[in-house]
């Protein structure tokens, strides 16, 4: 069951707004706009298509009135190609994990939000059904109350990469006051969430950049950043720490970050192996294959260097979207975009993260 959709639909009037909304005999969207992936490729691939099906909500599920998605940097890898051992067959897909808008229906489970509230939150990585849509399905915690405080465009640049930021930090190596915490490549959206998350609390923070974002990054509180365009940063850094979190995950980063570590300490990298062997090998022999890598270099450094090791992934955690959501309201914690477009212009959005014209968070608004 299904309790009822939003307090009003709006109906396009040739000007851009929602057009070609199709309704069961309860008033129920069954269909929207949607950009689709039908091929990998560049994003000249994408389709932006009226009438796509809006499925049925599962009991745990909420239906949401989109307002906002910013585009991450797994949304254009996927669109490339990678991921393709998972997603192929499962072609066409709606690429898209963050989102801000309304509550349209709730699944009858649903019991933290209401038809109408303004929420905000991201999809798994993994999700077939994204968020670059009028309607986006997601898992009641995989939402929470829109910070009163931003824009939906603001608050859809937060979630995703914050969440991935919390998994490492606070799910991994429990970071606590006065550990010190080392970021390598702080400008990014995951970088900087994680300087914030870390600072908040009550981390020492040192973090390598661009020059460009040094004084971003120091007004949030990290300690030390680091150019690395114009230093060394291995010489730079003073000190070991007790958490190295590699945005960048390149074998250069992954070994400065690892004799950086303390004994004991911890090392978590966003470019994990796990997709990239399925892609080569398929899912049979590739699954396998990444978890014996995983073991073998989690063995290795355990023993030469007394650190843990881990690759790092976002997944879905109500506590911390909550805390996300406290910390944003309270002006702690911030993804700034640097540019919004249309949904209708995702071609364009995209092409420009492929050619780095736009280097930080990018936005499709949806009217």
């Amino acid at each position: 069951m299904i309790r009822l959709i939003s307090r009003r639909i709006e109906i396009g009037t040739g000007d851009g707004g929602i057009s070609n909304l199709g309704f069961d005999k309860r008033g129920i969207v069954t269909s929207c706009r949607a950009v689709l992936l039908p091929r990998f490729g560049g994003p000249e691939v994408l389709e932006f298509r009226d009438n796509v099906a809006v499925p049925d909500l599962k009991p745990n599920q909420v239906l949401v009135r989109a307002r906002a998605v910013s585009i991450n940097p797994l949304d254009t890898r996927m669109r490339s190609g990678y991921g393709r051992s998972i997603f192929e067959p499962l072609l066409p897909l709606i690429l898209g994990r963050d989102i801000s808008g309304e509550v349209a229906a709730v699944g009858n489970s649903v019991k933290s939000l209401t038809v109408g509230q303004e929420v905000f939150g991201a999809l798994h990585p993994t999700a077939v059904r994204g968020t670059y849509t009028d309607y986006a399905i997601l898992a009641e915690d995989e939402l929470a109350p829109k910070p009163g405080s931003l824009s939906h465009a603001e608050a859809s640049a937060i979630p995703f990469a914050a969440l991935t930021a919390w998994r490492a930090l606070k799910s991994t190596a429990r970071i606590r006051e006065g550990h010190r915490v080392l970021v390598i490549g702080g400008g990014g959206a995951v970088g900087f969430s994680a300087i914030q998350l870390a600072v908040a609390a009550g981390c020492h923070v040192s973090t390598t950049c661009g020059g460009e974002s040094i004084s971003r990054i120091l007004a949030a509180g990290a300690e030390q950043a680091v150019d690395y365009t114009i230093e060394d940063a291995e010489v730079a850094l003073k000190g070991h720490f007790d958490v190295v979190l590699d945005t960048i995950g390149v074998p250069d980063t992954e070994r400065m970050g690892i004799s950086l570590l303390k004994k004991g300490g911890h090392y978590m990298t966003l470019q994990g192996e796990a997709a990239s062997v399925t892609d080569r090998h398929g899912l049979a022999i590739g699954l396998p294959m990444a978890a014996a890598i995983l073991l073998k270099k989690q063995i290795q450094y355990r023993y030469s260097h007394g650190i843990e090791y881990w690759w790092n992934y976002m997944r879905a955690d109500a506590e911390g979207l909550h805390e996300i959501r406290r910390l944003s309201e309270a002006g702690k914690l911030q993804v700034p975009v640097d540019k919004t477009f249309p949904i209708s212009q995702v071609r364009e959005a995209h092409e420009a993260k492929d050619r780095r014209q736009i280097p930080g968070k990018v936005v499709l608004e949806i009217d």
